[in-house]
């Protein structure tokens, strides 16, 4: 009812705050009925449905600034801008992005789809702000996990210089995607629990303000001594010793107190912390219940939270998964670490197993590459499985810390290509030609689930540093017949005729294989190579190759820019080899989100496509 009336920014603030509460529990039942056709983020969005409210209650936009950490949390902003109609396509192709986008309205105020990253965006907009002499209110919204990555406190660390204000909300659900860890969860605990502080100091604030005279005077003397009743009932104060005013805890579901505290932290002349209490998948119990499975879900029963995307079929994540636990049973020097993601890299199981030699070091990619480097640098086998979006965070401790020292830290990435509907932010495709570049660094990519298998074992064994990259979803399991030793450096002739030659890497196998069906359909000769090896490559078998194919084609889901096919192509060059290439691979621009098959068709990388850009190659070759 109250839903149907909010057409465009600002609509909320025509409520009164019982019609605000019905209106919350309106948007709830909107998303989990949306998200359960279209899937995606379900918890983290309803565990801030009334925080965004009172947001926007408190904030005028366009012209005042929310800047959402990571933004898979801004479902409720994007309905409170009038985006209502946008979620019938939620991260489909054409449709809305599940994430903050400028292009996408004016009330998105900073693309953001990583971790840690509001603080410092947020503190950009208050310094322009400032030097331009303009005026709005500028808000940066990070959750309680983000806090675990090393750039917020960057930013936190700038941002007490300040002379104006700037708010920042901390959205504290206990959560990150896999339960938080390390110890700023352990102090915000102690924030939680301080109840006894909390009550106090409204308690003497009341009292001290009732005094006729001079009254409020002592309680603002109070809010600014660093002696006062906060450092002697908390210990730390870890924030105002930063020099960030410290408000909270908030009930995070709770209108009243959010309005009162947003208003008194826009009054502070300076950066100050709001911290606010939610829960994670309120309102649906199958979230609350298990908001890890439903941070990012696919589409399910709205009854029971079952998924309706249940294959049955082992994905890359499971086998990687069964084949950590099954080297640790044999290896008491592997070790296994995440970046706050245990459930979503398959390394659950291991932790269960071994969990003296489980590490998850939260949302800090960075300081988990350097931590491999000095597990490996004394004796452990370290493998650090990571998404390859999120390993990007790490690419100067990879060269510094890991291959300038050629150390044996083992890089199992995941959701390696074109991984959908979270879009440009999430997608895979850089990981081949940013790790290649680096000396000492392995690159390998599995054809099937029992190569991935064969090349773990292996890439545990090689004494250097490795990157193992597999894709997200259902394994290959075709040719299981073509299982060759893993030789270091060397690809696997599957078929060998001549003219044509395809070369693929990793999940492009099963395309290969069809695009080679309609070329032979057709009548053209055709050999097929597993790649395997993206560096060092198979140099042999390419000037092999050579000898008696007119066209070598490359297919890599993978910026063309630095990939496997530029490396073929320029090794093709250098020798004065008589053949040409073809390099098929992502062109030089960002991939939007939507299923992958309509990704590959933008992208011109569809099995029918590349047939047909190899056929025209070849005639005019």
């Amino acid at each position: 009812m109250y839903l149907e009336l909010i057409k465009k920014p600002n609509d909320i603030k025509q409520f009164n705050i019982e019609e605000l509460e019905v209106l919350a529990e309106e948007i709830r039942s909107f998303l989990v009925e949306k998200i359960s056709k279209t899937g995606g983020h379900l918890a983290s969005n309803l565990g801030v449905v009334e925080l965004t409210m009172a947001m926007h209650l408190n904030y005028d936009l366009p012209k005042d600034k929310i800047i959402w950490d990571v933004g898979h949390q801004s479902y409720t902003h994007k309905l409170l801008t009038g985006r209502k109609e946008g979620f019938n396509d939620l991260r489909t192709y054409g449709g809305m992005s599940g994430f903050p986008k400028r292009k996408e309205s004016d009330c998105d105020a900073f693309d953001t789809g990583h971790s840690s990253t509001s603080i410092s965006a947020g503190l950009g907009y208050v310094c322009a702000r400032d030097i331009l002499k303009e005026e709005y209110d500028v808000a940066a919204v990070i959750g309680d996990g983000s806090l675990t990555g090393g750039m917020a406190y960057e930013a936190l660390n700038n941002a007490a210089t300040l002379n104006s204000n700037f708010v920042i909300v901390l959205n504290d659900n206990k959560m990150s995607i896999s339960q938080n860890v390390g110890g700023m969860s352990r102090y915000l605990d102690t924030l939680r629990t301080a109840e006894a502080y909390t009550d106090l100091k409204s308690a003497v604030e009341t009292a001290v303000g009732s005094i006729p005279i001079g009254g409020d005077f002592m309680v603002q003397h109070i809010r600014k001594t660093k002696s006062s009743i906060k450092q002697l009932f908390v210990p730390g104060m870890f924030f105002e010793d930063m020099g960030i005013k410290y408000l909270g805890p908030v009930d995070g579901h709770d209108l009243k107190a959010l309005n009162r505290a947003l208003k008194e932290a826009k009054r502070v002349n300076g950066p100050v912390l709001l911290h606010v209490l939610t829960t994670k998948g309120k309102g649906y119990v199958p979230a609350e219940d298990n908001p890890s499975k439903f941070h990012g879900t696919g589409p399910y029963i709205i009854e029971t939270g079952e998924s309706l995307e249940a294959s049955g079929k082992d994905s890359y994540t499971s086998v990687f998964s069964k084949v950590m636990v099954d080297i640790a049973k044999h290896d008491d020097k592997l070790v296994a670490i995440t970046a706050a993601m245990e459930d979503g890299t398959g390394l659950d199981a291991f932790h269960k197993y071994f969990p003296d030699r489980f590490f998850d070091v939260g949302i800090a990619e960075g300081h988990a590459v350097t931590f491999a480097a000095g597990l490996a640098a004394a004796g452990m086998h370290p493998v650090f499985a990571v998404y390859s979006s999120f390993l990007q965070r790490g690419f100067d401790q990879i060269i510094h810390d890991v291959c300038l020292q050629n150390l044996p830290v083992v890089f199992a990435i995941d959701r390696a290509g074109l991984v959908g509907s979270d879009g440009e932010t999430h997608q895979g495709v850089f990981d081949l030609s940013y790790l290649s570049l680096v000396p000492n660094m392995t690159v390998m990519a599995p054809k099937n689930k029992w190569e991935l298998a064969d090349m773990l074992r292996f890439a545990t064994r090689l004494g250097a540093p490795v990157a193992l990259r597999y894709s997200r979803g259902v394994a290959y399991d075709g040719f299981k017949e073509y299982r060759a030793p893993v030789v270091y450096g060397k690809s696997e002739m599957i078929y060998e005729e001549s003219d044509i030659a395809i070369l693929c890497v990793g999940n492009m196998f099963d395309s290969a294989v069809k695009v080679r069906r309609i070329l032979k359909d057709i009548g053209y000769n055709c050999s097929l190579v597993n790649a395997r090896f993206v560096k060092p490559i198979d140099e042999e078998t390419i000037t092999e190759l050579s000898k008696n194919h007119r066209l070598l084609v490359t297919i890599e889901e993978n910026v063309r820019i630095g990939g496997y096919g530029e490396k073929v192509q320029e090794f093709i060059s250098d020798r004065n080899l008589k053949t040409s290439v073809l390099n098929i691979a992502i062109p030089d621009e960002y991939v939007e989100h939507g299923n992958v098959n309509l990704l590959r068709q933008e992208v011109m990388m569809d099995v029918e496509t590349m047939a047909k850009r190899i056929i025209n190659a070849f005639i005019t070759e």
